[in-house]
């Protein structure tokens, strides 16, 4: 019995992260040209012009080689989880255009993403660049630049290099990959590696973990 519950949590979560990262990539209003961004920065990956750093070695990182920890995530994930002493600054962020046509999107996404994810109708930040480079003037500085599931940190390294930063890490999965005491202290209400799922996901994982917790006991 505890076997089989096993497996069914197992795909469940599975299940969950790829329903989550469906939706996520469906969510952009502009799909070709985030993609095409994309395609830009796995190449730098590639090349070795930003160094790809999984979770298990940022502390590492951090503590050792001196990158300095940028979380680009939306305001509503980091409110959640985030590493103590990390920067923010969120490549997107909520459109507040109420014109009548984004509020049509607004309502589809609402209908059809926002229900499930808990994750707002955005827009890209404008300002992204220009409060990176308040926060961080020095452009040889080591930025270690992270997000949930590693796609929008991917941008956000991309648009970094653009703007003239070269000492660039980027962590590999995202914090979703994160195991509990990979970095040193996190603080917020959730599991750094569940802050990005809400909605009705966000319960339907709570369901998961209960039966996880059940079958472990039995």
């Amino acid at each position: 019995m505890a076997t089989q519950l096993n497996h069914f949590c197992a795909s469940t979560l599975k299940l969950v992260n790829q329903n989550k990262q469906f939706l996520f990539n469906s969510a952009r209003s502009k799909p070709l040209k985030i993609s095409a961004k994309s395609r830009n920065a796995r190449q730098l990956i590639q090349s070795g012009a930003i160094r790809p750093i999984t979770p298990k070695e940022a502390a590492a990182a951090m503590n050792s080689d001196g990158f300095v920890l940028l979380d680009t995530r939306p305001t509503w994930e980091r409110e959640k989880a985030r590493v103590a002493g990390s920067l923010h600054v969120p490549l997107f962020v909520e459109d507040m255009d109420y014109s009548p046509l984004t509020l049509l999107k607004k309502w589809v996404h609402l209908g059809y993403i926002g229900l499930w994810t808990g994750q707002k109708f955005t827009m890209f930040n404008p300002n992204f660049l220009q409060q990176v480079e308040a926060e961080i003037p020095d452009k040889n500085a080591k930025l270690l630049v992270a997000c949930g599931e590693g796609l929008r940190s991917m941008m956000a390294a991309s648009k970094l290099y653009e703007g003239g930063y070269r000492n660039l890490g980027w962590l590999a999965g995202g914090f979703n990959r994160a195991d509990d005491g990979d970095f040193p202290e996190i603080e917020g209400r959730e599991k750094l590696q569940y802050a990005t799922i809400g909605g009705v996901s966000y319960y339907f994982l709570q369901l998961v973990l209960l039966l996880q917790s059940v079958g472990k006991s039995n």
